[in-house]
């Protein structure tokens, strides 16, 4: 019995390493052939017509140098890699057959008719389905151009990373990012550090530390303290009915950002938002941005949570949510809901603010200066007064609803409706004794978000492009 076992043991450890695959050896062939010994090695050097086949990989070229020892070999001229659909090209490289392996540093192209891949040098592992490229790295498929320093490409799973000064662009985006993964036929791309992804059509360029973008779905999301930049230009005739050209940048910055491209070009910023877009700014927790509709909505996130903050020039606001308005890239409207309260401090004395505060608040723009404001829900104000720019003391009014109309950004009447009731104080009541002269819940808020700030990612991702650029400049630095 034990004899069987043994027997069967032995036969078993046969069965494994016959079944083991052993290393195929590379065949060459050609018009004529040179048989040398060097150092200890056997070398075949063949000329004209030269084909070498391993399995299923057939190249050609016009010499090749054979290494039978290593089963190896060097082809120069004209070199063409074949494998089912796959065409490697190249005018110098190395075939290991070991490996199952060709290498170029003379130029190369891969085309498996998914995909051209060119570089300046290049890896290509036949069994793995998986090409190493490098320098000037170039990948076009039917939608999209890729370039980087290095890229490496899965044929069967139509993947591909690419490292450094990655871009890829299509007919909607370009993306720019250190480093950068692509799934062709899913149309999914992650990217990581100093990413930049601007859209084509609406001249947008958001940055940050990392994108995912799924063009199927037309959804973007970014992340790591991404900032959007979108720079507007108007024509306007001057006093003189001279066309002045103005520039007009909207900049947001948030935790997180996403884009909907679906049915509606859909922009959302979410969490510690701030905006700035000419003389308006913004702090707010979440801020949906309606392209199309020409509209910015932002909002707080919960009921206990915090207000969204607008600042205009010299005035605050605050409510539940604020609607911006647009037309033709210039506000026309802000729309206050929920528990809205206005204030403006006095460019001169900044102790004296005008206040109102109302359930609902529309303001009104002209050529990107307040026309008029109007209050809903029960209304109270409190407005300072002034006669040859000297304080002249405020009056203080309560009603259900009033519009109070502007010349210059200044308060030029107010008008109270549904019982109204104001009630004035001189000036020598109010010098000294501001503060006794402000609403219930007024706040004076300090975090007004300062456009250096928001550049200051923008202008670490041009500093890292301009540092590459350098460098590739003066390599021997």
């Amino acid at each position: 019995m034990k004899l069987i076992r043994f027997l069967l043991y032995i036969m078993l450890i046969q069965i494994g390493l016959f079944g083991q695959p052993q290393n195929e050896m590379i065949v060459v062939t050609g018009d004529s052939l040179v048989g040398k010994f060097i150092d200890g090695e056997s070398i075949r050097e063949v000329y004209g017509n030269v084909v070498l086949t391993q399995g299923d990989v057939r190249i050609t070229c016009n010499t090749a140098i054979q290494f039978l020892g290593r089963n190896d070999a060097e082809l120069i001229g004209n070199v063409i890699a074949t494998q089912d659909t796959l065409t490697i090209k190249t005018e110098k490289g190395y075939y290991y057959g070991n490996l199952r392996m060709s290498r170029s540093t003379s130029g190369v192209t891969l085309d498996d008719k998914k995909v051209i891949l060119t570089a300046d040098s290049g890896l290509y592992y036949f069994e793995e389905d998986r090409a190493f490229f490098q320098s000037n790295v170039t990948l076009y498929d039917t939608t999209t151009t890729l370039t980087s320093d290095e890229l490496t490409y899965f044929k069967q799973r139509d993947h591909s990373i690419a490292i450094g000064n990655v871009k890829i662009v299509d007919a909607e985006n370009i993306i720019e990012a250190d480093s950068l993964e692509h799934f062709r036929k899913a149309e999914i791309t992650y990217a990581n550090s100093n990413v930049k992804i601007t859209n084509i059509k609406n001249s947008t360029s958001i940055y940050g530390g990392h994108l995912e973008d799924y063009r199927q779905k037309k959804y973007t999301l970014i992340r790591i303290d991404p900032v959007l930049l979108q720079i507007d230009s108007t024509i306007s005739l001057n006093e003189d009915s001279v066309e002045v050209i103005t520039i007009d940048t909207l900049l947001i910055n948030s935790l997180t950002m996403e884009s909907f491209r679906d049915t509606a070009d859909i922009f959302i910023a979410t969490d510690s938002v701030k905006i700035i877009r000419g003389e308006f700014a913004s702090d707010n927790d979440k801020t949906i941005y309606l392209r199309s509709d020409e509209k910015i909505i932002t909002s707080k996130l919960g009921p206990d949570a915090r207000q969204p903050i607008l600042w205009y020039e010299n005035s605050q606001l605050t409510g539940d949510s604020i609607i911006i308005h647009l037309e033709d890239n210039n506000i026309t409207m802000l729309e206050v809901e929920g528990s809205a309260f206005l204030l403006s401090q006095n460019e001169n004395i900044k102790t004296r603010f005008d206040q109102s505060t109302g359930s609902k608040v529309l303001i009104y723009f002209v050529e990107n200066k307040i026309n008029r404001t109007e209050f809903y829900g029960t209304v109270y104000s409190i407005y300072n007064m002034f006669e040859e720019d000297e304080p002249n003391g405020l009056t203080k009014s309560n009603s259900q609803s009033a519009v109070v109309y502007f010349e210059d950004n200044q308060v030029s009447e107010v008008r109270l409706y549904g019982q109204p009731v104001s009630e004035y104080y001189p000036e020598p009541q109010v010098i000294g004794n501001e503060r006794s002269f402000l609403l219930p819940r007024f706040s004076l808020i300090e975090t007004r978000p300062v456009k250096g700030q928001l550049l200051r990612s923008i202008i670490s991702f041009n500093n890292v492009i301009e540092q590459k650029e350098d460098y590739g400049n003066n390599p021997s630095q």
